[in-house]
């Protein structure tokens, strides 16, 4: 959700920018992204690297999400600005773009900027995270630097984690300088707040969770049953002067790299042992407050009055494995009790009373893709394999079925789903949710860059710790620019032990790093051991032997599932097609829609046991209420067959027709159909299901 109940300079340039992308060539080549080592440099060259699997079913997957995600992070989302807006910090470069926070929000805003450059941006494009992190600060009276000041305190210093990676990352020690101020400055604000502030009788702060900027991320109390006091949770005094699990992880995080920023700037020791010594006694005391051995897990939320909620927080667990508040037996105790839905991680959970799986609220048990890829990078940080498979299958599936990364999406269902959540005089008014959402993508980037590949940075180099599923096969990262290296990485075998580590063909020994020294193009390979052995998505079929993994199937195709029938919201949906479930009839969770302007596609993988040429055909299941028939084009592997017709079935969009189509040729283990939306053709048709039979071949 995104609710600001006071006008900030982040709103006020709707009209400014309106929403307009800046080419991604441009972007990723111009005049802000200059290549540096580090020291006194600025950020290194940008890069668009490409994911290549050598299993059909794991590119398809895994490889579309990823370039999905690229053109939502460095196309869809970077955008130009507004100097006299934005660059309040006088640091900004005028000839790089900044990161908004998504389709539906033109702003870079504190907590999305952040995220944003800690999961991806930092690495992909590091002018343009500078510039999207310089965008969130301001000056005080005096000059100093600071993180701007607005009605949403508590996410101010999330800023600080992603301007140390932005550091590690690059070595840029003049954006290092500038960050420590920030930094400082910014938390002696918060030290001292009236509100959203530090509690010295917990020794924990207090303000709303992480991200949880909607009065559904709540129980009953600090909310109640109808919502009354508003939208916003920060208006409600349970939850400003309520301490919660994720917002003091994020303060612990924030004095630990303050700590390291001021030891690599060679600050008095006595001020690194200080910060270091505020993140111990924070870190004491969420396990003294919110630690729960009855559950194994962390409890959510500490009122001021001592009320306890052992309600699970997504992001809370997360960072307590990401920033080791948690010590090993409970990071294993989390990884082993956690709660997840069937497509991910939620938010919070469970349902609270005024919330239900018919009517999930907006921040309760519902998946927001921004709490999995922080989930997923935790698992894959604590070597469970199988858990980090599961939730990036999930994320990327997702993408694929609705056209990219969207907000929020129903964590039983999978549909796209904004939650419900007051608004103004209406209780439980069903929001939207947003599409090219920023940090959705930027999270199942994460997940390939810091789990499947397991970059770690640090002031010495790039250090590899991959996760690579059984069943995946191998994978090759090809052009990413790191420093002034252009690398290309390859991973082969399964699973979490390194077995070998070359570099340009010449072995090395010890960990997997990459010295932050290193220059020019380079080929690293590492061959993998040590693969959970189990059957992820149950169909009978070992991971290791199975072609689709994560996708349940039948034993005569390798565990790819029977062509026969294929559920719509399961097919690769681009173009503006995605799920929905606001007309009743359709089979399985969900039907397609977004039929409705050229380039829209639905995408049908069809397993065979032959490599030969043949012929099937295709049966589809369809709505069309429109007052004739529609037409749209079939394709097989990129190439046209031809324009098909789907005759009008009723004057209702909840009845459903059949129509097949015969001889399509098909050939390879795996062909893909394609219905799309084409010049010519007049689509606006609902897409249920497909069934594909043989004929020849």
């Amino acid at each position: 959700m995104r609710f600001r109940p006071t006008v900030d300079r982040r709103r006020r340039i709707t009209g400014v920018l309106a929403a307009t992308a800046v080419a991604v060539s441009t972007m990723l080549y111009g005049a802000g992204a200059v290549g540096a080592t580090g020291t006194e440099a600025g950020a290194p060259a940008a890069s668009a690297p490409s994911l290549e699997f050598a299993h059909a079913d794991s590119q398809a997957l895994y490889g579309t999400a990823y370039q999905a995600a690229l053109r939502n992070l460095l196309q869809t989302n970077t955008i130009s600005w507004d100097p006299a807006v934005y660059d309040k910090s006088g640091l900004m470069d005028t000839g790089v773009g900044i990161v908004r926070a998504g389709g539906g929000y033109p702003q870079p805003w504190t907590r999305d900027a952040s995220v944003n450059s800690w999961n991806a941006t930092s690495l992909l494009d590091p002018a343009l995270a500078a510039n999207t992190l310089w965008s969130a600060v301001d000056k005080d009276a005096d000059g100093k630097l600071q993180i701007q000041q607005d009605d949403q305190q508590w996410d101010q210093v999330i800023w600080v984690t992603a301007a140390w990676n932005q550091y590690l990352v690059t070595g840029d020690r003049a954006f290092l300088r500038n960050a420590y101020q920030t930094a400082a400055d910014t938390l002696t604000i918060r030290e001292h707040a009236s509100t959203a502030g530090y509690n010295a009788t917990y020794g924990l702060f207090t303000g709303a969770s992480f991200f949880n900027d909607g009065i559904a991320g709540y129980p009953a109390p600090p909310a109640d049953a109808t919502e009354s006091v508003s939208t916003g949770s920060m208006p409600w005094p349970g939850v400003a002067t309520g301490m919660f699990l994720s917002t003091n992880e994020v303060y612990y995080a924030a004095y630990t790299n303050l700590a390291n920023m001021a030891a690599r700037l060679g600050q008095p020791a006595a001020q690194v042992a200080a910060f270091k010594t505020r993140a111990a006694a924070l870190k004491k005391a969420i396990n003294r407050h919110f630690w729960n051995r009855k559950t194994g897990l962390y409890n959510y939320m500490l009122l001021a009055d001592g009320t306890t909620g052992a309600y699970q927080e997504g992001t809370g667990l997360a960072f307590a494995l990401l920033f080791g508040v948690a010590d090993p037996a409970q990071a294993r105790s989390i990884v082993a009790h956690a709660t997840e839905m069937t497509w991910g991680m939620p938010d919070t959970y469970p349902n609270w009373e005024r919330y239900s799986d018919a009517q999930p609220g907006r921040h309760n048990a519902i998946v927001w893709p921004v709490v999995q890829g922080l989930w997923a990078k935790a698992l894959a940080q604590q070597g469970a394999q199988t858990a980090f498979a599961s939730e990036t299958a999930r994320l990327a599936a997702l993408a694929d079925d609705n056209s990219g990364f969207w907000e929020i999406y129903n964590g039983h269902t999978g549909v796209v789903d904004g939650g419900y959540q007051r608004l103004g005089d209406d209780v439980k008014f069903h929001w939207g949710s947003q599409p090219d959402q920023t940090w959705s993508a930027t999270a199942f980037l994460n997940m390939i860059d810091s789990g499947l590949f397991g970059m770690t940075f640090g002031d010495d180099g790039l250090t590899l710790r991959p996760t690579l599923p059984a069943g995946w096969g191998d994978v090759t990262l090809r052009g990413l620019h790191y420093r002034d290296a252009d690398l290309t990485i390859a991973l082969h075998g399964a699973g979490t032990t390194v077995q070998s580590f070359t570099i340009d063909g010449k072995r090395v020994h010890g960990a997997a790093t990459l010295p932050a020294t290193l220059t020019g193009d380079h080929t690293v390979e590492i061959t993998l051991t040590g693969a959970a052995v189990g059957d992820r998505d149950a169909d009978g079929v070992t991971d290791t032997r199975d072609r689709c993994p994560d996708t349940a199937g039948t034993p005569a195709l390798l565990g790819c599932p029977d062509p026969g029938h294929i559920e719509s919201e399961d097919a690769l949906n681009t173009g503006g097609a995605k799920t929905n479930v606001n007309h009743t009839g359709y089979s399985g969770r969900a039907f397609i829609d977004g039929l409705w302007a050229q380039g829209a596609s639905s995408s049908y993988t069809v397993h065979r046991t032959t490599s030969a040429a043949g012929t099937g055909s295709l049966t589809l299941r369809y709505g069309n209420a429109n007052s004739d028939a529609r037409t749209m084009t079939l394709s097989v592997d990129g190439r046209e067959v031809r324009q098909v017709s789907f005759p009008k079935v009723s004057d209702s969009w909840d009845s459903w027709g059949t129509v097949t189509f015969d001889d399509i040729p098909v050939s390879g283990p795996d062909p893909v159909i394609t219905v799309s939306y084409q010049a010519g053709d007049n689509g606006s048709i609902n897409l249920d299901w497909a069934e594909f039979h043989s004929t020849s071949g």
